[in-house]
């Protein structure tokens, strides 16, 4: 079993935590109902013109983690976030 971990840091165009908090939800809702991985807000949580999601998948092998986390931050990127996407981080995690 493998756990596979995607790591996406974001600069936003958002004045305000509500603003921010807006573009995140959105974006996590959307992840969550195409693809089937846990995600969350981990880091920046109280800076709003940051942001880190994390994303979460568990496979049974590495390359289908890794092609999985792939496809997602391919999508991710072609997503209109009110946003500059600042980094991506993969990590895969055996278990």
């Amino acid at each position: 079993m493998v756990i596979g971990v995607l790591v996406l840091r974001y600069r936003l165009d958002a004045a305000s935590l509500k603003e921010k908090r807006m573009v995140i939800r959105s974006l996590l809702d959307r992840v969550r109902a195409r693809f089937n991985v846990a995600a969350a807000e981990v880091d920046d949580l109280d800076t709003a013109g940051f942001a880190t999601v994390a994303l979460v998948a568990v496979a049974n092998a590495g390359d289908h983690a890794d092609a999985q986390l792939q496809t997602i931050a391919a999508a991710i990127q072609r997503w209109d976030v009110d946003g500059e996407l600042l980094e991506v981080h993969t990590e895969l995690i055996p278990y």
